[in-house]
């Protein structure tokens, strides 16, 4: 086995394990809004589109397993609970704001095909 396949191996089994933490469609936008700035729930729940409390609920236990982001309840009246994103899940930023420019790049490319193919 050459030197460049077990790179690549590695490489393979490292995106396999990023794509497992980050799985399924609201990950990542939850830690792009959490980057920015730290959310109540009710908050992220309306800045995070289309998501449901439910899987909200569910998608905030599993980054906070993966100790991306940090769960701060606030003894307020009713009780509200605070996301704040953590040093390690911060390292993600970039990861973030790559794949928004990727998206925004797509996006244009595909309307303009859907322009032409609409004239």
């Amino acid at each position: 086995m050459c030197e460049d396949e077990l790179n690549c191996k590695e490489k393979i089994r490292a995106i396999h394990d990023t794509m497992d933490v980050l799985s399924g469609k609201w990950k990542v936008s939850i830690i792009a809004c959490l980057c920015y700035q730290g959310m109540r729930f009710s908050e992220l729940l309306r800045e995070v589109e289309g998501i449901s409390g439910r899987m909200l609920s569910r998608e905030l236990k599993d980054l906070e397993m993966n100790k991306l982001i940090e769960r701060t309840v606030v003894d307020t009246k009713p009780v509200s609970v605070f996301y704040k994103i953590t040093d390690y899940g911060a390292s993600l930023k970039e990861l973030t704001d790559v794949i928004a420019e990727w998206g925004i790049k797509h996006r244009a490319l595909i309307a303009e095909d859907f322009k032409k193919v609409s004239l």
